[in-house]
């Protein structure tokens, strides 16, 4: 992991945090046709092969405006590709194991998603549900979650995260990109044990 951006949420992960003085810093994309926004308190990055100039005269801050719908379409460019905004939570791996691999799930639509977005995407999963687990925002771990309908007021959605980052070495960060939205998932994260950094938008973008 050597993006910039991976090595400033992965020192959040640890308690260690970028000043929250509004500034917006220009990076590389982190994974080739992927770009996007990552918003921390008072800090924004914005991942993307466009020039740093052209990014900074369209007036984002760290203070909310680089998530603005306006410059987030104008990230993507006509025809691009905008996911939702999620928000980016983060826990530390256990490496405990336990989960088996779900080839037979490969061409699942949680799991396809995430290919469209993450590289090297395993899926592993038992009873409980799916998980899905690859190469996410910044470089770093990132794991997404399906649980059947049925079994998500049983508390099934926080054992299977919880469950997840058994899958990644102790004491190495793992994200989950939740929308804000999806109320049930987002609490299964924060009783899983993870914790909000701040704020992720992808963009898929068409500009040739």
């Amino acid at each position: 992991m050597t993006h910039v951006l991976g090595r400033v949420l992965d020192d959040a992960a640890h308690g260690r945090f970028p000043e929250p003085d509004g500034t917006v810093e220009v990076l590389p994309p982190w994974r080739p046709g992927i770009e996007g926004v990552v918003a921390l308190t008072g800090r924004a990055y914005v991942a993307t092969e466009l020039r740093t100039e052209d990014v900074l005269a369209q007036g984002p801050d760290g203070y909310g405006s680089a998530l603005d719908p306006g410059f987030i379409a104008w990230l993507a460019g006509p025809g691009g590709w905008c996911d939702c905004l999620d928000v980016l939570v983060v826990a530390l791996g256990t490496g405990a194991g336990g989960l088996p691999r779900r080839d037979d799930l490969d061409d699942h639509r949680r799991a396809r998603h995430a290919r469209r977005v993450r590289g090297d995407v395993v899926v592993h999963g038992d009873d409980r549900g799916m998980v899905t687990l690859g190469v996410g925002v910044g470089g770093l771990a990132e794991i997404g979650v399906e649980v059947p309908v049925d079994a998500r007021a049983h508390g099934v959605g926080r054992s299977l995260v919880a469950a997840a980052l058994g899958l990644v070495s102790a004491g190495e960060a793992v994200l989950g990109a939740v929308a804000p939205g999806n109320a049930a998932s987002l609490r299964a994260f924060l009783a899983a044990g993870f914790t909000p950094l701040g704020a992720v938008h992808v963009v898929r973008p068409a500009r040739r």
